[in-house]
C-alpha cells in the first residue's frame, strides 16, 4: 500500500507540476490536450532519467550510431534500456541470493521469508509450467523459464514504483524477448526431432495423399504453417506491451479526472476527485496482479510452443 500510495503521488505531482506549468505558458489551450501529451510522454521512451527526492531530470549520453552498411543504429541508452539493466542486476541478485541460502555453503534445511516464497515459485515454474508443457527433457528448459518469469515480472513491477518505468512498456523489449523465444523453440524442436520431423512441422503433407495432392497440399499448407510460426511469436511480444502500456495509461486517465474535478466550482469538486482516487488505487492493485499474471502467461506459452515443437504428435 506505502508503494502505490507513492508511485500514485509521484504521478499526481508530475503531472500537476507539468500542467501548471504547461497551462501558464499555453494561456486558454485546453487542459485535455495538455493532459494528453503528459500521457503520452510518461508512457513513451526518453532520452532522460528522473531523480528521486530531488526532482530533477539528468541527459543519458548519445553515443555515435554504429553504421552497419547503409544502416545506422543507435546503441545510445534511453530511459527503458536503463531500466531493464536494473531489472537484470536485481535479478540476478535475487536469484544468487536465494541459491546460497538453499544450496550453498551453510545453507538452511527450510529457507525462510523471501527465500521460501521464491522457492516456491521455482517448484511450482519446474513442475507445473515447464516440465508439464515440455513433456520429457523439459528439465533443460527450465532455467530458461525461470529467467523470463523472473525477468519480466521485475520489468513489469519497476514500473510500479515511484520514478520507475516500466521496460516491457516497450515494444522493442518485448519483441527481443520474443525473437529469444523463438530461437528457443525452433532450434530446440529441430536439434530433438531431427532436420526430417522438424521439416514436417513446416511442410504439412497428410498421410494417405497421392503424390499430385501431396504438392497441393504442400503448396498450399506450407505458407500457413510458416505464418502460424511467427503469429506466436507476435503475439507473445503485443500481449505483454499492450497490457503494460495500457495499464499504465488507466492510470494515468484517471488521475487525469482529479484535475477535472479540479475545474468543477463549489463543493462539487469536493464529491467528484475521492472517485478516480479510487478507482485509480483500485487500478494500481491489478496491476500489481498483472504484472505477475502477464510474467506467468510470457513463461506458460514459451513452454507450450517448445513442447508442440518437440512433440509434433
Amino acid at each position: 500500500m506505502i508503494g502505490i500510495a507513492g508511485r500514485l503521488w509521484w504521478i499526481f505531482a508530475q503531472t500537476h507540476s507539468a500542467s501548471a506549468e504547461q497551462a501558464a505558458s499555453a494561456g486558454e489551450q485546453d487542459i485535455g490536450a495538455l493532459w494528453n501529451e503528459h500521457m503520452m510522454a510518461e508512457v513513451s521512451d526518453a532520452s532522460h532519467l528522473l531523480i528521486p527526492l530531488i526532482n530533477r531530470e539528468i541527459a543519458l549520453p548519445h553515443w555515435p550510431p554504429l553504421h552497419v552498411g547503409s544502416f545506422a543504429i543507435d546503441l545510445s541508452p534511453s530511459k527503458h534500456v536503463v531500466y531493464l539493466m536494473v531489472a537484470a542486476l536485481l535479478c540476478a541478485a535475487t536469484m544468487i541470493w536465494v541459491a546460497r541460502k538453499t544450496h550453498g555453503k551453510g545453507a538452511e534445511r527450510a529457507p525462510k521469508g523471501l527465500a521460501n516464497v521464491i522457492e516456491a515459485f521455482v517448484i511450482y515454474l519446474r513442475d507445473e509450467v515447464a516440465m508439464r508443457n515440455i513433456g520429457k527433457g523439459g528439465e533443460r528448459y527450465v532455467p530458461f523459464i525461470l529467467t523470463l518469469f523472473f525477468f519480466i515480472l521485475y520489468m513489469n513491477v519497476l514500473g510500479l514504483v515511484p520514478f520507475g518505468a516500466s521496460a516491457t512498456g516497450n515494444v522493442g523489449v518485448t519483441a527481443a524477448l520474443a525473437v529469444l523465444a523463438l530461437v528457443a523453440i525452433e532450434v530446440g524442436g529441430l536439434l530433438h526431432i531431427g532436420p526430417k520431423a522438424y521439416l514436417g512441422t513446416i511442410v504439412y503433407i497428410p498421410k494417405g495423399l497421392n503424390w499430385f495432392w501431396s504438392i497441393i497440399m504442400a503448396v498450399v499448407m506450407t505458407p500457413v504453417e510458416l505464418v502460424a510460426k511467427l503469429a506466436r511469436i507476435f503475439a507473445l511480444a503485443i500481449r505483454l506491451f499492450a497490457n503494460m502500456t495500457a495499464g499504465h495509461l488507466v492510470i494515468l486517465s484517471f488521475v487525469g479526472l482529479i484535475f477535472m474535478a479540479g475545474a468543477a466550482e463549489g463543493v462539487t469538486r469536493y464529491l467528484i476527485w475521492p472517485a478516480p482516487v479510487l478507482m485509480a488505487v483500485a487500478i494500481m492493485l491489478m496491476e500489481i496482479f498483472i504484472a505477475f499474471l502477464q510474467a506467468y502467461i510470457f513463461a506458460m506459452l514459451t513452454s507450450v510452443f517448445i513442447g508442440l515443437v518437440r512433440h509434433p504428435h
